[in-house]
């Protein structure tokens, strides 16, 4: 480095990073605009990113597509490929070869090489969510897959061009074995025209600057990260905060699944240590992390924490450089092959709630109420009547409102946690599909009461055209534990859905696997809204008022939950003094909901602790088994008025060894 380059090294890391981020975002917009599928051009499921040449990310979307990437491991595909070549584009969508870069069998992953004069300098790589992979359902996800083979086909590290000829066998590999072929490869084309774009934007910075600068430049601006991250770090009082949330029962039923994390925080490191998250299930909610540090589905609730603080703070896995975690061989979120994969957007979406509950507890004046929590991905498959075609195609992500805020109300219709998910409008759903979408709008009374509520969620009504219409809707979440409110605030009411036949039968769904639909049917999906901040009784009549006009919030609601009378459309002054002449004492720090105190007054911390201690020694086929059973047994043999014993459960554990065949 000259001394010139000494004296403007801050003014250069920042035209880089600016630079560098540009180059991601014109590389996001190219997937954007060029998509084949409704899912990547409308909803936008899809991601960009730049790595070093060890693998970590340095520069990332943050406008357009996923933005989940900060600590996505590039390493295990990079050293996957022994002699990258320029013209090099390797394709993947394998999880366990990956290393945990790719989570599940719908992501198809590209990576590229990106050489300057013969000299490598960086990788280049980008994602669609495929609409279907082939495996046993349209759409290849489905909760109740029970291993990997069930979800698609599989393609370990490969190299799709090598040295910029097409490799046809790979191609038609891929091609044969989905469902939709054509919009697989128009989105392949997609994504080649992103990678591309990097190469292109990345050698004329190279030209400009030259290598060796660029080289350096991009560990500064990650190092720049890092400093910024430990600063924040720094803030947070020393400790450890406890915190543990759960996804539901499966779509066949079953206890629901623990998430816990015991966050450490020491000086500018902060540990996170998932022990005591319930092992691998029989289901597709697995998260195949490989246990890597600071894994990009782990730290999106920190990463987004230091954004907040600090808007200009570069967007990279320097950010979770101080960040390190533990998730046990066998748990759910570091499963072990060949375990199903698919939904695990939902384990990463209570993963974001759990820290953020840690988060709470260390920085309660900071940190929001839950948000609905779920991204729940509506699929259609069908014969198109007017086409003669068949049609596989998302309908919608349905998401909910996010949660109360220290210091304004949650955002309705959206959830921080999947703020990168677009809606589909419904004329192009109408224009793609035999469906009529007969009202999609936000719902009333789902947002948890608070001095700042959550965000409602939203009501969608679809009526299906076409006969034998199959649906599936993954990550289908909230429907029976509640999210949680914040110091003195309120839950958010429970999400659902209706199917309404067309003789006009109506009957609540359940969790959705596999729905078979019929024309004239119709299907409405109700999403949960966030959990509320603060003591309702304590929010400006004024705003209670402005959300019973703009019918988010009913009349009564407004007088049962906030103590706020209207007359008309009008605040009545005098009863919303009497109504509010006792406020309510403050509420807890944390508002779960009477589903989530049920269930724990049943099953409190040690004696999930126990359990899962005991099922430690099982052999990993049958502790999913093991702990439904054991669950549902020991619950009732306190018969829904005591608690289970810690002591309790390891001679529960040894009788049912004995009745399995297993050594006590």
């Amino acid at each position: 480095m000259t001394d010139t380059d000494d004296r403007d090294a801050p003014v250069f890391l920042e035209i880089l990073h600016n630079r560098l981020q540009a180059v991601a975002e014109e590389m996001a917009s190219v997937v954007l605009r060029t998509g084949f599928t409704v899912f990547v051009k409308e909803t936008g499921d899809f991601g960009a990113t730049l790595a070093t040449r060890g693998g970590e990310v340095f520069a990332a979307p943050l406008a357009i597509g996923t933005t989940n990437n900060p600590g996505k491991p590039h390493r295990p595909v990079i050293d996957a490929i022994p002699d990258w070549a320029e013209g090099d584009v390797v394709i993947t969508n394998d999880p366990y070869s990956t290393g945990g870069f790719v989570t599940h069998l719908a992501d198809l992953y590209l990576i590229k090489p990106i050489f300057v004069g013969g000299r490598l300098l960086c990788f280049a790589a980008c994602f669609v969510h495929s609409s279907d992979v082939g495996g046993k359902v349209p759409g290849s996800i489905s909760p109740t897959c029970y291993d990997l083979f069930q979800e698609g086909f599989r393609l370990r590290p490969v190299k799709l061009y090598e040295r910029g000829r097409l490799n046809e066998p790979i191609l038609r590999l891929l091609l044969d074995n989905c469902r939709i072929p054509t919009q697989n490869w128009g989105d392949l084309k997609a994504l080649l025209g992103c990678l591309a774009t990097a190469e292109r934007r990345l050698q004329q910075l190279a030209d400009r600057y030259g290598f060796d600068r660029i080289d350096r430049g991009i560990e500064g601006v990650l190092a720049w990260a890092e400093r910024r991250a430990r600063q924040f770090i720094q803030e947070i009082p020393d400790g450890e905060y406890v915190f543990w949330d759960y996804l539901e029962a499966d779509a066949w039923g079953g206890a629901p699944i623990r998430l816990r994390c015991r966050m450490h925080v020491r000086g500018s490191e902060l540990y996170l240590d998932f022990s005591g998250t319930d092992h691998q299930v029989r289901g597709a909610f697995n998260l195949p992390s490989m246990n890597q540090k600071a894994h990009y589905m782990f730290v999106p609730t920190l990463c987004r924490y230091f954004r907040t603080r600090d808007r200009s703070i570069p967007y990279n896995s320097g950010l979770v450089r101080p960040v390190h975690t533990h998730a046990p061989a066998g748990s759910l979120l570091n499963p072990r092959p060949p375990a199903a994969v698919g939904v695990r957007a939902a384990t990463m979406i209570r993963l974001m709630d759990v820290l953020l509950g840690a988060l709470g507890q260390a920085l309660p004046e900071r940190i929001p109420a839950a948000g609905a929590g779920q991204a729940c991905i509506v699929l259609l498959a069908m014969h198109d009547p007017r086409s003669g075609r068949r049609r596989v195609g998302v309908i919608q992500p349905i998401v909910g409102g996010s949660g109360g805020r220290p210091m304004r109300d949650g955002i309705d219709g959206m959830d921080f946690c999947v703020g990168f998910l677009r809606n589909v409008p419904a004329e192009t759903l109408e224009t793609d599909m035999p469906v009529l979408i007969e009202h999609y709008g936000l719902r009333a009374d789902s947002a948890g009461p608070g001095r700042y509520r959550g965000g409602v969620g939203i009501e969608l009504a679809v009526r299906v055209l076409a006969p034998e219409t199959v649906l599936t809707a993954r990550g289908m979440e909230r429907t029976q534990l509640r999210p949680w409110g914040r110091e003195g605030g309120s839950p958010g009411e429970l999400g659902c859905a209706i199917v309404t036949t067309g003789r006009g039968e109506r009957r609540p769904t359940g969790k959705i696997d596999e729905l078979l639909l019929q024309p004239g049917d119709v299907i409405t999906f109700r999403s949960q809204g966030g959990g509320g901040y603060g003591n309702p009784y304590t929010r400006d009549p004024e705003a209670v008022a402005s959300d019973v006009r703009r019918g988010l919030v009913s009349p009564e609601a407004a007088q049962r939950d906030y103590g706020v009378a209207l007359n008309g459309r009008a605040v009545d002054a005098l009863r919303t003094a009497a109504l509010r002449a006792r406020v309510p004492e403050a509420g807890p720090a944390f508002a779960f909901g009477p589903e989530r105190d049920a269930l724990e007054a049943v099953w409190p911390d040690p004696a999930r602790m126990a359990l899962h201690r005991a099922l430690d020694g099982a052999p990993a086929s049958v502790r999913s088994y093991m702990r439904e059973k054991l669950m549902r047994e020991m619950a009732a043999r306190v018969g829904g008025v005591g608690a289970v014993r810690a002591q309790d459960v390891a001679d529960a554990v040894r009788e049912l060894n004995a009745k399995i065949g297993l050594p006590r």
